[in-house]
């Protein structure tokens, strides 16, 4: 994905530094080498300690991705927080190359977007400020937070206003993710934005 014309500050995938790209494709790699049931286990570990934290528990609007058939399987986190009467809400990419996000609701109807990524087809639009807590897809992480994704910064972009926070406000970013994704260091860039916390395995 290009950036935007006349900004320079979101390079695309291609632009990023080669130790970045290195470590994207490390951390990928050792997702993928996982088992099936092993990436399952795991999983259900990510999903309960995400679910047991008092950021959760306080929370009413939670944004969470549905996964890729790799990634951390985040669906028990969504069942777990309709029944708690939460709203969740799910990233939708724009042909503007923004993101929003949307609510569903359990007969929500889905649709694959360009990337074969999940969506719901129609809903309410929240103000993302107006999250709670965001569970974020993470592809590497470092013990300081830094996050490495799929490198088109739709998070970077989206949350920008929390780069220069003072303290921390609306909404926390966890990061969920396997232990094996977890790198020694990650040299963030200006336009980089920490998680709030991150939650494995571990």
């Amino acid at each position: 994905m290009t950036a935007q014309a006349g900004s320079a500050s979101f390079p695309d995938h291609d632009s990023m530094t080669e130790s970045v790209s290195s470590l994207r494709r490390r951390a990928l790699r050792a997702r993928r080498n996982m088992t099936a049931k092993d990436r399952e286990s795991a999983s259900e570990i990510i999903c309960d300690r995400v679910c047991a934290t008092r950021t959760w528990n306080a929370s009413d609007t939670v944004a969470c991705f549905l996964p890729m058939h790799d990634e951390v399987d985040t669906r028990k986190i969504i069942e777990r927080s309709w029944r708690a009467n939460k709203r969740i809400f799910i990233p939708v990419l724009r042909a503007s190359a923004e993101m929003a996000f949307c609510e569903m609701a359990p007969d929500t109807e889905l649709e694959q977007n360009q990337f074969g990524i999940w969506e719901p087809v129609r809903g309410f639009l929240i103000n993302a400020r107006q999250l709670d807590i965001v569970v974020t897809p993470t592809v590497a992480f470092d013990k300081d937070r830094n996050r490495i994704g799929m490198g088109s910064a739709y998070y970077d972009r989206c949350f920008a206003h929390l780069r220069h926070r003072r303290y921390w406000i609306r909404p926390k970013l966890i990061g969920v993710a396997f232990r094996c994704q977890e790198v020694e260091k990650i040299e963030p860039n200006p336009w980089d934005i920490p998680l709030y916390r991150v939650i494995s395995d571990a």
